[in-house]
């Protein structure tokens, strides 16, 4: 499975009209093209961040996509007030639920970077000895990472079923991730909170 994700940095007070852009022009847009698995959507009210995500059975699949998107790309900006988005494309090297999300969910997303070379290990070492002990995180609904293999660059998304358990969790999620990050020489690169507005990311289970 592949995603593609597009982050914009927009104008909070057009968020509301983004994310009604989003869902009823992109949404459909997407889901009815060859391969389109769904997709999600990410905000930050306060900064205007957003992150939307479309997923897709394979890198084929996305890569035919992209003519398709490009207008709906540029009007998403238009609308959003923001400059253009930073697209990137990756592989979903693991995506595992409690259950699904839903209104009310709010999610961590941490950016990384490690030797490409290292990428596998990473991933069996997250399976078998992270994905246990953040099924006991407080409010914790679903984990997935994202991998460009060839850069080293991930990108890991939890979801939690409320802001208030999130924040319960934070510190243990905190140490489980630095132990983790020494353990498999990974640089953290960046860290932000987010609403999960859409929920329509239909990723099978990869654990």
């Amino acid at each position: 499975m592949y995603a593609r994700s597009n982050t914009l940095m927009g104008n909070p007070q057009a968020m509301d009209d983004g994310m009604t852009y989003i869902r009823d022009e992109v949404m459909p847009l997407v889901q009815g093209m060859d391969g389109c698995v769904g997709l999600s959507m990410l905000c930050d009210r306060e900064s205007g961040r957003c992150i939307v995500t479309t997923a897709w059975v394979s890198e084929e699949a996305m890569h035919a996509s992209e003519p398709g998107v490009h207008d709906s790309r540029a009007r998403s900006a238009e609308v959003f007030g923001s400059g253009a988005p930073e697209v990137r494309e990756w592989e979903v090297a693991l995506m595992h639920r409690m259950h699904e999300g839903h209104d009310g969910c709010h999610a961590r997303v941490l950016w990384g970077e490690m030797d490409p070379a290292m990428a596998e290990d990473a991933m069996s070492t997250f399976r078998m000895t992270m994905m246990p002990r953040m099924e006991e995180l407080p409010g914790f609904c679903s984990v997935s990472v994202l991998v460009d293999r060839e850069s080293g660059r991930s990108a890991m998304t939890t979801c939690y079923d409320s802001r208030e358990e999130m924040d319960r969790a934070t510190d243990m999620a905190m140490s489980m991730r630095e132990e983790f990050s020494r353990a498999m020489g990974i640089r953290i690169t960046d860290m932000a909170e987010f609403d999960l507005v859409l929920h329509h990311l239909r990723v099978p289970e990869t654990v």
